[in-house]
């Protein structure tokens, strides 16, 4: 398979891009094609030692920064990598597309560029996060702020089907609804009226869901408004932040703590692991005609290899024909698999 990734795309490309594509080419025996300047980048791979074996180049002349509107990737900057490579995936040069640049430009250019899925409404930008139990899809995170309820119904569908097929290899994925209680009578006029579409699908529909359960793995997929889903994910990054820091403190305290850290250092590294997002690669862009990820805006060569593992999985799941197909059985009032 090959994957496109926008060399250029993140606070610390293209260095960590190149390294993170050449460890993915190794381990997953894929074709990573570096979206960017040709020039500059066999330079640097050739500079830091990095091997080339499984890696192509597709010639970007222009970067689009964070700081550039993210409209400009279809115009000023439609010859920036990010722009160069959405097309070419779009045309099927390439099964998936990563970017670790500005989000909404990558929004703006998923939608616009490969366009959207006859029938959804809005693209929606899903998270994987860690919870007790296994990992779970939050969506959306940022991309729609106000939501319509069919948009919520919409996204509850291409996070079932996604998490169904990509994490849990073909056993359903239940669905719950974020709200401020669990009755069914709970949230605002939105949530109530996605909470009665939700609960006369076909979805494996829990009902509503409350954040402080969330983290202990309530639910497979969290529906949500861009706006809460954002703000639950920023919480839970700042609590998981403040935690590890002071776990760190206790543990570093004296010579006892320190003795005592050791004890533990295992299961330590394990928790590291677990709350680290460059575990988790990259958040999928459902909606769209081609398997797009955003990656971390900060990811090193571990998380983009991680991003491309997880850009295979979505294209060999083959999400989107099921997403089109579910679409189309909604419409017709046949049950969704």
């Amino acid at each position: 398979m090959r994957v496109i990734l926008d060399a250029h795309g993140g606070d610390n490309a293209p260095l960590e891009a190149i390294k993170g594509a050449a460890l993915a080419a190794k381990e997953y025996g894929c074709t990573v094609v570096l979206c960017g300047n040709e020039p500059e980048l066999r330079a640097l791979a050739e500079q830091e030692k990095i091997s080339l074996d499984n890696l192509e180049f597709l010639q970007a002349d222009d970067v689009i920064t964070m700081e550039d509107e993210p409209g400009s990737v279809l115009k000023a900057h439609k010859d920036c990598s990010m722009a160069v490579g959405l097309r070419a995936v779009a045309a099927g040069e390439g099964d998936a597309f990563i970017s670790a640049g500005s989000t909404g430009a990558l929004l703006m250019g998923a939608t616009f560029l490969v366009k959207r899925i006859k029938g959804v409404s809005r693209p929606a930008i899903g998270s994987v996060l860690p919870s007790e139990k296994a990992p779970y899809l939050l969506l959306d995170m940022g991309a729609n702020v106000e939501c319509r309820p069919e948009m919520l119904f919409q996204f509850a569908h291409m996070g079932h089907l996604y998490m169904s097929h990509v994490l849990k290899h073909g056993e359903p994925a239940s669905v719950g609804l974020l709200n401020v209680g669990t009755e069914d009578t709970k949230g605002g006029e939105i949530q109530k009226a996605a909470f009665a579409l939700l609960k006369e699908s076909d979805l494996p529909f829990i009902g509503n869901v409350e954040a402080r359960d969330v983290p202990a793995g309530v639910a497979d997929v969290v529906v949500t408004d861009g706006f809460s889903g954002n703000v639950l994910l920023k919480t839970m990054e700042g609590t998981a932040s403040m935690i590890m820091h002071n776990l760190k403190g206790v543990f570093f305290k004296n010579t006892r703590s320190k003795l005592a850290a050791l004890m533990v250092k295992g299961g330590l590294s394990d928790l590291k692991k677990l709350m680290d997002t460059a575990e988790y690669g990259g958040a999928p862009i459902l909606g769209v005609k081609r398997p797009v990820i955003k990656a971390h805006g900060n990811s090193n060569a571990r998380a983009f290899k991680n991003a491309i593992r997880v850009a295979l999985e979505f294209a060999e799941a083959d999400v989107i024909s099921k997403i089109e197909t579910a679409l189309t059985a909604e419409k017709e009032g046949e049950p969704v698999e």
